[in-house]
């Protein structure tokens, strides 16, 4: 299809590139701007647009299941750091719910300067396929995909085939996933760009990848035989070029963020050397005991400074060229390596691997208690090179060392193979027989966790003769929602736990409140503050996702001018939040403080409540729970790993003096405990419904949904549903 790009105007195109790979037909629709306006961009408008294409009948495999990629109106500005996020969008065959993903890199930043402000993709191909939007030529066509299974191999052939067209490496970028993505529910989706600095054998630039990876959006994109989307565009030009209505206020707005961050983060986190890795070091503390071990069973090793990021800024990281993944973005977050794989069909090679951020370092180091920082580098390269999270591989490959650990799996149960903690050359195999589908628990653990306990249970009834465990093993499966948790251990957090409880409608994910380390350094001393938290927050979180933001310059770069103000909450960094809202009406063209702009998330958090709710309905509180394991000790040996701690805290409990509690036995003290914990989630989240304006069984009120000016987006299905809920 021929086409016409306009210019940017407000930070928008003011088109939608829709295409149907069923009948092969591509359109190029106007946005609406009542619907821009009100969900803005990115997140809040790829879920209107899934919204419109599905009904409560709709299953993540269906041909009008739509994948959607949208970044926002401050997307892809390089004179303000961190412009570079995209979203990704679509029912998770992972959840079976709206799945989001964010993932940076220059593909949102290009979808727009090729005209879109949405890619909407629709039906199912009959063969694999490359989607091309060529804004050189003014063409979109769907072509034929090379015949390759891994991503960076096609990677490679993707770059030659456009540079012998006579495209330059810095105008190409693309979208990937790889057999890794058809063989689970849990691929992720690799975007590629050229990073024309770092150096590489004697010359400048190679090609990077930043990752969708949650929510399983790749597998949706492998089953609709999508195996890239490659936009070829380049930077616009002139004065104002992305149509800003004060040009000199969004530019001096990026001034500021850019001295905050050029001063304070090598005096704090120092993400430009040790890229978030660096978290490790502080969820480690003793204090805080937030780093998961072993399955979350503990929060803290002394071996974690093998992999904290410390470690990887002077031994792996390869600090040489820029480090961002956009242009603009002086934080230089984007950390990698060289690595020799030592597993696999490609071992022995030596490779570059973009990564590994905290949850990958986690994820395949304490969490599965490996030491070994090669060995997460290699995990995470392969992972990316089949198209698999490495947040869901790793999380379920620890709770399967914790079912062997337990008994409840034996070495007769999978064919003679084990899983055990820290043994690498095991777990590099099971990442490569997860991909390929190899064996009965490879296909199983491809599929879900929930799947997995069940099939585990079966197992150990069939063996055992004993009843079935599956109570037992959910305490420990650490999921909910579908999505196994990212690598935050929460004992110590309420806040947290809420967090992955309620707020977050796509399962145990940070992005939407990622309260745990403020409310570890005190943030949220009373009840009532962590109730608010969790909606102030994500309404700053998710609403970054919905203008294009990357959320690490203003969450990890704290502005000195916030720690002066008073009567405020200082940990949501609202000086920084000003130079936010300055961007913001810069380029809209509105008046309105950070408070007012980010209230407007409320819009698209309601949005995704109610579509949980098509699927879930009158039980969609039921959902919004944890496993034990998230909350307190499972089992008294953990209690007394902690138990100055949690003896400290039942002390405050039961008002006793500290010499009793000690000398309580633990099986009571850690009922005790555990019933307390449990009690004060439960209340917590009654609170957090309160608030947002939904019912006591977690379903937003039609009142709710009227005074934020939804209810006349949602279809009718939605709002009768909505509506016969609300009188139950």
């Amino acid at each position: 299809m021929k086409y016409t790009k306009t210019p940017l105007n407000h930070g928008y195109t003011n088109h939608i590139l829709t295409i149907d790979l069923g009948k092969s037909a591509i359109a190029m629709q106007p946005l609406d701007p009542q619907i821009r306006d009100y969900f803005i961009g990115g997140r809040g408008l790829g879920l209107y647009l899934l919204h419109l294409g599905i009904t409560s009948a709709t299953t993540a495999d269906a041909p009008e299941n739509p994948l959607i990629f949208a970044p926002g109106p401050l997307g892809g500005v390089p004179q303000f750091p961190g412009t570079s996020k995209c979203m990704a969008i679509s029912l998770s065959p992972l959840t079976h719910i709206p799945g989001v993903s964010n993932f940076g890199g220059h593909f949102g930043a290009y979808l727009k300067y090729a005209g879109f402000d949405a890619l909407e993709i629709s039906g199912i191909a009959q063969k694999d396929v490359m989607i091309v939007i060529d804004s050189f030529r003014g063409e979109i066509s769907i072509i034929d995909a090379p015949a390759i299974d891994q991503v960076f191999d096609l990677e490679q052939a993707i770059v030659e085939q456009f540079v012998q067209s006579g495209r330059e490496k810095k105008d190409i970028v693309f979208l990937t996933t790889g057999v890794g993505a058809a063989n689970t529910t849990y691929g992720c989706i690799n975007s590629h760009y050229f990073d024309a600095v770092k150096p590489v054998d004697g010359t400048k630039g190679l090609f990077r990848t930043k990752q969708a990876g949650r929510t399983g959006l790749g597998s949706v994109m492998m089953h609709k035989n999508i195996r890239a989307v490659v936009v070829l565009a380049q930077y616009p030009h002139g004065d104002n070029p992305y149509g800003a209505a004060d040009w000199n206020k969004v530019k001096q707005a990026g001034l500021k963020l850019h001295k905050i961050v050029k001063e304070v983060d090598p005096q704090s986190l120092r993400m430009s050397r040790k890229g978030s890795a660096g978290l490790i070091s502080f969820m480690n503390k003793d204090e805080y005991q937030s780093l998961p071990v072993k399955n979350y069973q503990f929060g803290s090793d002394p071996q974690a400074g093998n992999i904290c990021g410390k470690f990887y800024e002077e031994h792996l990281f390869d600090h040489r060229g820029m480090d961002g993944c956009f242009p603009g973005c002086n934080l230089r977050c984007t950390k990698g390596g060289w690595v020799t794989l030592a597993s696999g069909e490609h071992s022995g090679k030596k490779v570059w691997v973009d990564g590994p951020e905290y949850e990958t370092a986690a994820a395949f180091g304490s969490n599965l208690g490996v030491w070994h920082p090669e060995f997460i580098m290699e995990a995470n390269w392969h992972c990316d090179n089949y198209g698999i999270d490495t947040i869901t591989t790793a999380v379920i490959m620890s709770f399967l060392m914790e079912c062997y650990q337990r008994g409840y799996l034996l070495a007769a149960d999978t064919d003679g193979f084990t899983l055990t903690w820290g043994d690498e050359e095991a777990s590099l195999a099971f990442i490569h027989q997860i991909a390929r589908r190899e064996t009965a628990l490879a296909q199983i653990a491809g599929r879900s966790m929930v799947e997995l306990i069940t099939w585990i249970a079966a197992k150990y009834v069939a063996r055992t003769g004993k009843p079935d465990p599956r109570g037992e093993l959910e305490q420990f499966a650490m999921q909910t929602k579908g999505l196994p948790f990212s690598l935050y251990r929460t004992h110590r957090s309420l806040s947290m736990q809420a967090s992955y409880a309620a707020a977050s409608d796509i399962g145990a994910h940070h992005a939407a409140a990622w309260l745990v380390k403020v409310d570890l350094l005190g943030a949220f001393p009373s009840f009532e503050s962590k109730a608010q938290a969790l909606i102030t927050y994500p309404r700053v979180r998710l609403g970054n996702d919905n203008l294009g933001l990357c959320k690490l310059p203003w969450v990890d770069v704290f502005n000195p001018d916030s720690g002066k103000r008073t009567d405020t909450d200082i940990y949501i960094n609202p000086a920084s939040q000003e130079i936010y809202a300055d961007f913001y009406n810069g380029m809209l063209g509105t008046n309105m403080t950070w408070e007012k702009i980010f209230e407007q998330t409320d819009r698209d958090i309601n949005l995704q409540r109610v579509m949980n709710v098509l699927a879930f309905g009158a039980q969609t509180g039921e959902h919004d729970w944890i496993p034990d394991r998230a909350i307190g000790p499972t089992e008294d040996s953990l209690y007394d790993a902690e138990k100055e701690y949690n003896d400290g805290q039942l002390s405050k409990i039961l008002n006793k003096p500290l010499a009793d509690v000690t000398g309580m036995e633990t099986a009571g003290k850690r009922e005790f405990l555990m019933k307390h914990r449990k009690e004060e989630l439960r209340k917590l989240i009654a609170v957090y419904y309160a608030q947002r304006g939904w019912t006591a069984t977690g379903i937003p009120t039609v009142a709710t949904i009227k005074q934020i000016g939804l209810w006349n987006f949602l279809n009718e299905e939605t709002r009768t549903k909505i509506a016969a809920l609300n009188e139950q």
